[in-house]
């Protein structure tokens, strides 16, 4: 008896030592691994909101979709069956998902383990999950045969649990290629959070990068138990927290003028074959960018298929000379400072003068301008002199108050300062050059907006792109708000600037093809050899830039090609101000912009009077 109670005491006092170490010195260890074993944490990506034009009309959006993934640890030696059910569905081919789904995989080092996730196919329609769920619970698996209690919960989880399907969004763009650039697109991303790993959405270029934050939402989470058949115990859920959806963002854009826009920049690319197009429409009293258009483009739907120069926004990331179209600077800065009046005539010379020894051209043999008709005529000679009254400093200070050499403040990534050099770095050329826009490089974009001050009676806006953000009931979360940059020149040299560029649209003026029945334009051509080694090429970009109604503008519109064929013309009056009165003409009518020619309206309305005469007087012989 003694010995058996001491064999009992040494037994129990084991059992106590290995409690003890199970229970104390080891309990974080196995509590780790328990709560590997059992506990699961759920994820959920938010929406992410919605990018709308200024009418409320998708341009982004996100649909629900599923992520569908197997465990294939759960389909026993029945794998072949699942591949063999799933493959049409998910579109496979049979032998290769019979691989994917085997329940063992065998390591590099020989080891084998149990495959236990595996993701089969994301962006999976509802419908089609439907199609997987049916045909998971339409597996037969060896009929006729009578099953026992535990094979049956083993079929049932099979056919129930081994397939499941996770919350996903597709991101989908349903204007296809319109407004890409402004829009920019998405990529997927692996991300690390929370020692999980994690697929989202990440904004690539445009709106979809700026905004990434805002769009991108709050993710939710759901930490809960699962039992030895992963089925969750819901009793034991410690947290439950639902996904943010993220903020929708409103442009400025209107998707109807964007797409006249890009309508008509297609036509003239396809007659005109430059190497790109860009084009703008932006209202000069507020900054509003109604459209903003680059060619060629890309579609966001489907950015891997495009190279990186098709997706690139050179409306804010190329620099060009900017040719004539920047002769507005120097004259309206002299007007400012009372250096001229529109009524000074300036000696052209001829057609040809002589500074520091370099010959500086114009297009015509003009021997005196006033100053109206060196816009008019659209003269190097006289803008150059005109910009010699001014001087070095002064020209260089309106230069940069203008917005040259420096970003503009854009809501999109990419944009460059354009290239101004400091007076100290000018050769004794750069005064007589720079007027004419040669020996400084400016974006797209900061042309726009300096000839919209002009427009805008001085005042320089800073481009606005979006209106607002709006939570996805509707709820304006934040509202942005035009902002004046500053004033470049008084109200009274932008009215006189201007009405030298209402010069330009007639007759004797570069762009009588913008010219508009009912609106009194006023605008500026632009032709600008494009620099290369050892001097200028015979390459060409040719612009031209208007507003109207000129005294009260509604919009202000920019049309800009990049080597067009020679052959078809080069000038800016001659390609792009065609493309400006297309594009006018049809954004007039859709903005029921009120016209501002009454000799016109009169003329139209007589004429309309008399036609219905004359129809009535046919009517009653």
């Amino acid at each position: 008896m003694l010995g058996l109670a001491i064999f009992l005491s040494l037994v129990f006092a084991g059992l106590a030592a290995r409690l003890v170490d199970l229970q104390v010195w080891k309990h974080e260890k196995y509590r780790g691994i328990a709560e590997r074993l059992t506990k699961r944490v759920y994820f959920r990506e938010p929406r992410r909101g919605d990018i709308l034009d200024v009418n409320g009309n998708p341009l982004a959006t996100s649909l629900p979709v599923k992520r569908v993934c197997a465990d294939p640890s759960m389909m026993g030696r029945y794998y072949g069956e699942v591949a063999r059910a799933l493959a049409p569905v998910l579109k496979y081919n049979e032998t290769e998902l019979t691989h994917l789904l085997h329940p063992w995989r065998t390591n590099t080092d020989g080891s084998v383990t149990a495959r236990k996730f595996i993701d089969l196919r994301r962006k999976v329609s509802a419908e089609q999950w439907q199609q997987v769920t049916q045909a998971m619970g339409g597996l037969t698996l060896e009929a006729g045969r009578k099953f026992n209690r535990s094979e049956k919960q083993f079929f049932a989880a099979l056919r129930q649990r081994s397939v499941i399907a996770e919350e996903d969004q597709l991101r989908v763009y349903p204007s296809g290629k319109l407004a890409a650039h402004v829009l920019g697109f998405v990529q997927e991303v692996d991300r690390e959070f929370n020692d999980s790993s994690v697929i989202e959405l990440k904004g690539v270029d445009g709106i979809e990068k700026w905004f990434h934050k805002q769009l991108s939402g709050m993710r939710g989470w759901r930490v809960t138990e699962t039992d030895g058949r992963r089925s969750e115990v819901v009793i034991n859920r410690e947290q439950d927290v639902e996904a943010r959806p993220g903020l929708n963002v409103v442009l400025t854009i209107d998707m109807v003028v964007q797409n006249i826009l890009e309508n008509e920049l297609a036509a003239a690319m396809e007659k005109l074959t430059p190497k790109s197009a860009m084009g703008m429409v932006v209202r000069p009293r507020t900054g509003e960018i109604l459209a903003m258009a680059v060619l060629p483009n890309f579609d966001p739907n489907a950015p891997g298929e495009f190279d990186m120069d098709s997706r690139r926004d050179r409306i804010i990331a190329d620099q060009v000379e900017p040719g004539s179209t920047f002769k507005i600077v120097a004259i309206s800065a002299a007007l400012n400072e009372g250096v001229v009046k529109l009524t000074d005539t300036i000696d052209c010379e001829g057609g040809i003068w002589y500074f520091k020894g370099k010959p500086l051209r114009d297009h015509g043999h003009y021997e005196t301008l006033n100053v109206e008709n060196v816009i008019t005529k659209s003269s190097n000679i006289g803008t150059a002199k005109i910009a010699l009254m001014m001087g070095e400093q002064r020209l260089y200070d309106y230069v940069r108050a203008f917005g040259f050499g420096s970003r503009t403040g854009i809501t999109l990534d990419g944009e460059v300062f354009g290239t101004v050099h400091a007076v100290r770095d000018w050769d004794s050329l750069k005064i007589s050059r720079i007027p004419i826009g040669q020996g400084i490089a400016v974006t797209h974009l900061q042309m726009m907006m300096a000839m919209s001050a002009i427009a805008n009676q001085g005042r320089l806006m800073q481009p606005l792109l979006v209106s607002r953000l709006e939570t996805p009931t509707g709820e304006t979360f934040a509202q942005y708000h035009p902002r004046m940059v500053r004033r470049v020149v008084n109200e009274r040299a932008a009215k006189e600037t201007v009405s030298a560029l209402k010069t330009v649209v007639m007759t004797d003026g570069t762009a009588v093809k913008a010219q508009l029945e009912h609106y009194t334009v006023a605008g500026k051509t632009g032709t600008a050899q494009k620099p290369g080694k050892g001097g200028y090429t015979g390459e060409h970009v040719a612009s031209f830039i208007g507003f109207f109604p000129a005294d009260d503008p509604e919009v202000c519109i920019s049309i800009m090609f990049d080597e067009p064929d020679a052959s078809k013309g080069y000038y800016g009056g001659q390609v792009a101000a065609p493309v400006f009165k297309l594009v006018a003409e049809q954004v007039a009518n859709y903005l029921k912009i009120r016209p501002d020619r009454e000799e016109v309206i009169s003329d139209t309305m007589a004429r309309r009077a008399g036609n219905r005469m004359r129809t009535a007087a046919v009517g009653n012989p």
